[in-house]
């Protein structure tokens, strides 16, 4: 049985329980693909193939990718892909008919990057369940007036309905971590929750709010937005960044697309 390796964050899941409960939570059938992500030793892979689905998994780790295509390599439902997710398009794993379901257990140091990769192009994603750092689900699912609240619950709550489930403590796992973990639901939203904007501006409205939170929004966006800009938004400029919600977010985010495509002479 392959060891963890440090270098790749590998925590396996292992507990029964906390497994059937993910699956309950799931509710598979045999009629859905999913994409599933860092399958491991394979606690989830096994049973969701046991439930009939077409699955396609993608590990970075070699030795766990084959020891998972010497197990179930007879399987046609499976697809066993060696490779990094973050450098994975998810518009590959897309059935021709019917939505991708994604299911990942995430390593903690690359769970950002992967949820921003993951969230960037939900065309054809019916839904993601992820098994994530509590710390970070707190922040994916916080409300505005938070301390928990920033660029990365703005982001997320933009592109989906975010929804925390359940909690799973660290004896779950092998080895077991430091922290608890939180199984997430993200639901892409059916219709943008605001105005249509160009998330390339909310982007930078957020990630420049936010990298300064501790000033007021006129001088976390200075430079990037005057002061009468921000008050054509509705928006006071001396509250601070976590003060704003999404709608407000969206506003200041067409108010930067308004003020870029101004003529300068």
């Amino acid at each position: 049985m392959a060891s963890p390796r440090r270098r790749f964050s590998q925590n396996f899941l292992h507990d029964a329980a906390v497994i059937q409960r993910m699956l309950m939570t799931l509710a598979a059938g045999t009629d859905e693909t999913f994409l599933e992500i860092g399958p491991g030793r394979g606690a989830l892979t096994e049973p969701l193939l046991k439930a009939g689905v077409a699955l396609k998994v993608i590990e970075i780790d070699r030795d766990l990718a084959a020891a998972l295509s010497a197990r179930h390599g007879h399987n046609p439902q499976l697809e066993v892909i060696v490779g990094d997710a973050l450098r994975y398009p998810l518009a590959q794993a897309r059935p021709e008919s019917g939505r991708l379901r994604v299911i990942g257990n995430l390593p903690y140091n690359l769970s950002t990057p992967l949820l921003f990769h993951l969230t960037d192009h939900l065309d054809g994603i019916e839904d993601l369940h992820l098994l994530l750092q509590r710390e970070v689900v707190t922040r994916m699912a916080a409300d505005p007036g938070s301390r928990d609240y920033g660029r990365l619950s703005v982001m997320l709550q933009y592109r989906c309905q975010v929804e925390a489930l359940f909690d799973v403590s660290p004896g779950a796992f092998y080895p077991a971590p430091q922290v608890t973990s939180s199984f997430v639901r993200l639901r892409p939203h059916p219709t943008p929750p605001t105005e249509p904007i160009d998330e390339q501006c909310l982007s930078q409205v957020v990630a420049r709010a936010f990298g300064q939170r501790r000033k007021t929004l006129r001088n976390a966006l200075r430079g990037l937005l005057e002061r009468a800009d921000i008050q054509a938004a509705d928006i006071d400029p001396a509250i601070r960044p976590e003060q704003i919600d999404l709608a407000g977010y969206a506003r200041l985010a067409r108010q930067l697309a308004s003020v870029q495509a101004e003529p300068h002479g």
